[in-house]
């Protein structure tokens, strides 16, 4: 990749992106979907446990599913978004391991038998992989509105009404509008967030 490539890449994926709350009417079809996850799914989980789980909402029937489970400020531009992904996890991600981690054959017993450590484990790669899936979806030329303020347990109960996939977080995807963005927020300094020791 050379310095321009690397450059546009980044203003892709960050420095000129936003956290979009209004969507263009344009449609994001199956082919778009299933190139996402091409694309995120190459990214690295400990163990290559890959524990994210995803429900695209996109149907008006499924729209009106989420709803109820939606805070009042995310329920109007949900449902206008083209696509919801609902970011879950599988909590038995870990019965996957024997063909997604051969490197160890016995990695599922260490999750099967301690239930903090797969809680721990299942959340933390599951945000990750949720990191991801935004970033590709902007390098894609999606635009992302990821947020949390929704009712957790019941859109489990609506989703994944068996209690083995569970709800991390939703991110809206489309095409942005920016009329509706507010203006950007600042970003705390690298001496705010960072040492170097």
């Amino acid at each position: 990749m050379t310095p321009s490539e690397t450059g546009t890449a980044l203003e892709l994926a960050f420095v000129n992106a936003r956290t979009f709350n209004k969507f263009t009417a344009q449609a994001i079809d199956d082919d778009m979907l299933r190139r996402l996850h091409e694309a995120f799914k190459w990214g690295p989980t400990s163990m290559n446990c890959q524990p994210m789980r995803l429900v695209f909402v996109r149907s008006q029937a499924a729209k009106e599913r989420l709803a109820p489970a939606l805070s009042a400020g995310n329920r109007d531009k949900t449902m206008a978004a083209p696509v919801t992904a609902i970011v879950a996890y599988d909590s038995r991600f870990h019965e996957h391991l024997p063909t997604q981690f051969p490197a160890m054959p016995t990695a599922a017993q260490m999750f099967a038998g301690n239930e903090s450590l797969a809680a721990e484990t299942v959340m933390r790669n599951s945000a990750l992989q949720g990191a991801y899936l935004i970033v590709a979806a902007r390098l894609l030329g999606l635009d992302a509105g990821p947020m949390s303020g929704f009712d957790a347990a019941q859109l489990n109960q609506v989703f994944f009404p068996d209690g083995r996939w569970k709800a991390n977080f939703l991110v809206n995807l489309g095409y942005g509008d920016p009329s509706g963005n507010r203006p950007r927020g600042p970003r705390l300094s690298f001496d705010e967030v960072a040492r170097i020791e």
